[in-house]
């Protein structure tokens, strides 16, 4: 995999290898040193043309565990502000000699034409309304740690859909893993038209809680009000937010997910938000373990291993393979000669 810049661009197995590679780097998190040398040697630039906190301190993380170098690009400081072009600033960064670029930027389809200007591998943290596909990933990992499988669930996705690349992610991403995805929300949150998007639509919020598996609420940017598509964030939550009284009309292991920030009060109760069948915690854990995944796929020896022997291969020449790079045999290697 050389890029990731939409879901479009994985199969099935291609999705499901992520996500158990995930799960082999989710167990070296709870060790005392959560790194890997598995990206020892190379740089990932975050080229964060847009605001974020959760995205971009994840994949810093994911970045640093993997035991590459990262420089963190601020955008408001860079020569864009003196008019260079985003092309020249991107052949700029390529010339540095850098191995990946994690872009976020709010006009759709920059990660995907920036493919087109450099040999570094682009991995897309959120374009537009386009995609968010490292999200996606995160959510389905989040729900596999539940149910094993997102094959035959049934999940809602409620709020924003027209300006969500978050939504369009998951529609793509839940539906090629098997699960049935409804839309809910108001009409005019909802894209003019869904042709093409696998999906059913149900205006009524209460008539799918006792049969859903994952509820998932988007959040309500206050713009959108000043933009007449809804009369008032009361009338929004009265319709479509997941209220305490809504949640009890929930299956006792139905999931509550939100990709964040939210809006406590608006998409979902402050009680409810607190609720054990919440796991927004959960996936913003998730997403170090998944990002890592993603970068490895991109940087690593070219193929997706689980098991680890090529990553010690390629990371370590100097050494013979033991057993698997992130197993007990290296931590105790490491504690007796150091981390070289």
């Amino acid at each position: 995999m050389k890029n990731l810049v939409t879901i479009a661009d994985l199969s099935r197995g291609e999705i499901e290898q992520i996500l158990d590679l995930a799960e082999s780097f989710a167990e070296t998190q709870t060790r005392a040193i959560p790194k890997v040398p598995a990206l020892r040697g190379k740089t990932v630039v975050l080229a964060f043309f847009e605001d974020s906190t959760r995205t971009r301190t994840s994949f810093d993380l994911a970045a640093r565990r993997l035991s590459a170098d990262v420089v963190n690009f601020s955008a408001g400081s860079s020569a864009t502000n003196k008019g260079e072009s985003l092309r020249d600033t991107v052949e700029t960064i390529s010339a540095m000699g850098v191995d990946a670029i994690v872009v976020r930027h709010a006009s759709s389809g920059v990660p995907s034409q920036l493919t087109q200007w450099t040999e570094a591998a682009i991995v897309n943290a959120g374009d537009g309304w386009h995609q968010h596909p490292t999200q996606a990933l995160l959510d389905a990992y989040t729900i596999r740690q539940r149910f094993g499988s997102l094959d035959g669930r049934k999940i809602a996705i409620c709020g924003d859909i027209n300006h969500s690349r978050v939504a369009r992610s998951n529609v793509q991403l839940f539906t090629k893993l098997g699960a049935e995805v409804i839309l809910v929300g108001p009409r005019t949150l909802l894209p003019p038209s869904l042709a093409g998007w696998p999906v059913k639509v149900e205006p009524d919020i209460d008539v799918l809680l006792p049969e859903i598996d994952v509820a998932y609420f988007l959040r309500i940017q206050q713009e959108r009000l000043s933009d007449g598509l809804f009369p008032s964030v009361r009338e929004y939550r009265s319709l479509y937010g997941l209220t305490l009284d809504r949640s009890h009309r929930l299956r006792p292991d139905a999931l509550i997910m939100h990709p964040g920030p939210m809006n406590r009060g608006v998409e979902i109760d402050a009680q409810v938000a607190d609720d054990p069948r919440a796991v927004v915690l959960n996936q913003v854990s998730s997403g170090v373990p998944v990002r890592m995944a993603v970068l490895y796929s991109v940087l690593g020896p070219g193929q997706f291993d689980t098991k680890f022997e090529a990553i010690e291969a390629a990371s370590l020449p100097e050494r013979q393979p033991t057993k698997n790079l992130v197993g007990e045999d290296y931590v105790a290697d490491k504690q007796v000669k150091g981390d070289r």
